[in-house]
C-alpha cells in the first residue's frame, strides 16, 4: 500500500517511514501542507496519485493542519488519519467534521498506529455492494431508513435532516446505518467495533466514543443515540 506521510520533522519521518516500510508500506513524505496538497493533485498527464491512507500531522510549519485536512478532502476521498497532541474530545470531533477518518493522539504506540491504518484501509478497499450498504445490511434491507426528521439512504450513503443533507465520514455513516437498522436494540461496544471497524482491538473504543459524539453534533439530535452505560449504544427512534 502507498501511504502519504505529512510530517515536518525529518527525523520523526525517517524513523516512522522505516517502520512502515518493514510492514509493507511504500511511503511518500511531504514536509508541509503545501507539499501534501501537491502530492494528491493529478499529474500533468491527468493521473491521480493513488494512496491507501494519508497520515497527517497537525503541527505543520506553513499552515494549520485542520485547514490542510479540509483541502485534502476536497481533492480526494483517500482516508485521512490525523496525528495530534490535542487529546480533548472537541478537537477530535472538529477533525472528524473536516473529513478525517480517524485520529491518533501523541505520543502513540506504533502498534496502535498500524492497527488504525489497516482499519481505515479495509473500510475503503472498494465501493462494492456490501460497502454501499454500510457493511451492515443486505440487499433486502429497506433502501431508506426514516427516523423522524432523519433519513438514511443505504444505497447512496446519504443522510439528511428535515431534507437538508448532512455530510458524514465513512465510519460515521456505517455507525449510524448499523444502529438505525435496529432502533431500540442495544449494540454492545465490542459488536459495534467488530462490525464498523472490523477489528476486535480494544483501543478502538475511544474512537467509537468520538464518532458517536460527532454524529450527535452533526445530526443536531443529541438524544438520538443513547449511551447504555457499561454496555454500548442504541438508537432511540423519535416519536412519530
Amino acid at each position: 500500500m502507498r501511504l502519504l506521510l505529512v510530517e515536518d520533522d525529518d527525523h520523526v519521518a525517517a524513523a516512522l517511514s522505516a517502520i512502515l516500510a518493514r510492514h509493507g508500506f511504500a511511503v511518500t513524505h511531504a514536509r508541509n501542507g503545501e507539499e501534501a496538497l501537491q502530492a494528491v493533485l493529478p499529474t500533468a498527464q491527468g493521473d491521480r496519485p493513488s494512496y491507501g491512507v494519508i497520515l497527517l500531522d497537525l503541527g505543520l510549519p506553513d499552515q494549520d493542519g485542520y485547514q490542510v485536512c479540509a483541502r485534502i478532502r476536497k481533492l480526494t476521498t483517500t482516508p485521512v488519519i490525523m496525528v495530534t497532541a490535542r487529546a480533548d474530545v472537541r478537537s477530535r470531533i472538529h477533525g472528524l467534521n473536516l473529513g478525517a477518518d480517524d485520529y491518533v493522539v501523541k505520543p502513540y504506540d506504533t502498534g496502535e498506529l498500524l492497527a488504525r491504518i489497516h482499519a481505515v484501509s479495509r473500510r475503503t478497499a472498494g465501493p462494492g455492494p456490501e460497502e454501499n450498504a454500510g457493511g451492515t445490511g443486505s440487499a433486502a434491507d429497506a433502501a431508506v431508513l426514516r427516523l423522524g426528521a432523519v433519513a438514511v439512504e443505504l444505497p447512496t450513503r446519504r443522510v439528511s435532516v428535515d431534507g437538508e443533507p448532512v455530510a458524514l465520514t465513512r465510519k460515521e455513516f456505517d455507525l449510524l446505518a448499523l444502529l438505525a437498522q435496529r432502533p431500540g436494540v442495544v449494540f454492545r461496544r465490542e459488536q459495534i467495533i467488530s462490525e464498523v471497524w472490523q477489528t476486535s482491538w480494544e483501543g478502538t473504543g475511544r474512537t467509537l466514543e468520538v464518532h458517536v459524539a460527532s454524529l450527535r453534533s452533526k445530526l443536531r439530535m443529541p438524544a438520538l443515540i443513547e449511551t447504555v452505560r457499561g454496555v454500548g449504544y442504541r438508537l432511540v427512534a423519535p416519536a412519530a
